[in-house]
């Protein structure tokens, strides 16, 4: 890593997505300078001027404007937003060759430009396209990071924070594996302040909450279409351990090269975030039924990524 990189970032893709993780990161001022790279030019440059208006207002200076792909040289972080969108009735998986397609020219142009920084891979099946994102660009696996399971995480400690009255902040547990439907939640660790919640909830209950995580997705996209504001924020929270060098435990996508014995994949899993990407994953101890849900997820994942790659 080069360790002389500032804190430039480079957003290419200023959907949905792009531009809420664009307005989360001027909220909290994470960086000094962010360049937005996208084919609708017009309305990027449109959100680059309605951003800059709210400079004024915000924790600190940003330098905002519209840019290429040689933005990248210099760049600390470049984050991937681009890509076909989900649709109605349609899975993230279903989404796979296309993206694929469309990842392999944008990493390869931002490697052109001299790139030595750390990617952070939003575009779904995040999964598969961080593992696509490794693959076309050379990089160490420490630095492509995949969104993971950050968001179904986040619902998971919503979820459960509205179960027992506390606030989520205080709520302890991951959803790990595909972000998609193989998706579990390690109902082993979830705790509020060190003390298990499994044992308190009937085994009804916990299936209610696992598949109101897991569907979260489906039942925002027929309301509005897509969802992009509680994916902003985590990508935003993964930004910030990243540029703070915080050594934060986070539910990111991390390449598996031994761990929980399985190799050659990007999962959700919980991993040490630094300045240099992924420190390590965090080994949980799972139990054998847990274990078994894993390693179904990440042959989900191996078996589409094994026919588009």
């Amino acid at each position: 890593m080069n360790l002389t990189l500032g804190n430039k970032i480079v957003l290419v893709g200023n959907g949905a997505v792009g531009s809420s993780y664009a307005y989360a990161l001027l909220n909290q001022g994470l960086c000094d300078e962010l360049i937005i790279v996208d084919l609708n030019e017009e309305k990027a440059k449109g959100d680059v001027m309605d951003l800059n208006h709210g400079i004024a207002y915000a924790p600190t200076a940003m330098a905002i404007r519209y840019g290429s792909y040689e933005d990248c040289k210099d760049a600390a972080l470049v984050v991937i937003c681009a890509g076909a969108a989900q649709k109605p009735g349609e899975t993230r998986l279903d989404l796979v060759n296309k993206n694929v397609k469309i990842f392999k020219t944008i990493v390869e142009s931002i490697m052109d430009s001299g790139f030595n920084g750390i990617f952070l891979v939003a575009t779904n099946p995040v999964d598969i396209l961080s593992y696509a994102t490794w693959k076309f660009s050379g990089l160490p696996k420490e630095r492509v990071i995949g969104s993971g399971t950050i968001l179904d995480s986040a619902r998971f400690r919503y979820l459960l924070g509205k179960e027992f009255d506390t606030a989520a902040v205080s709520v302890h547990g991951y959803i790990i594996g595909e972000h998609g439907d193989s998706q579990f939640p390690v109902w082993s660790f979830a705790n509020i302040a060190g003390t298990p919640v499994a044992e308190r909830l009937t085994e009804e209950r916990k299936k209610e909450i696992a598949v109101k995580v897991r569907d979260a997705a489906y039942e925002i996209i027929n309301a509005k279409g897509a969802t992009y504001y509680g994916i902003a924020m985590g990508l935003v929270r993964i930004t910030k351990a990243i540029l703070r060098n915080e050594n934060v435990v986070l539910p990111v996508g991390a390449m598996l090269d031994g761990e929980y014995g399985h190799h050659d994949v990007f999962v959700g899993i919980p991993s040490v975030i630094t300045r240099n990407g992924v420190k390590n994953i965090v080994e949980l101890s799972l139990t054998e039924d847990e274990k078994r849900k894993l390693a179904k997820s990440v042959q989900t994942l191996k078996d589409i990524q094994n026919s588009a790659l």
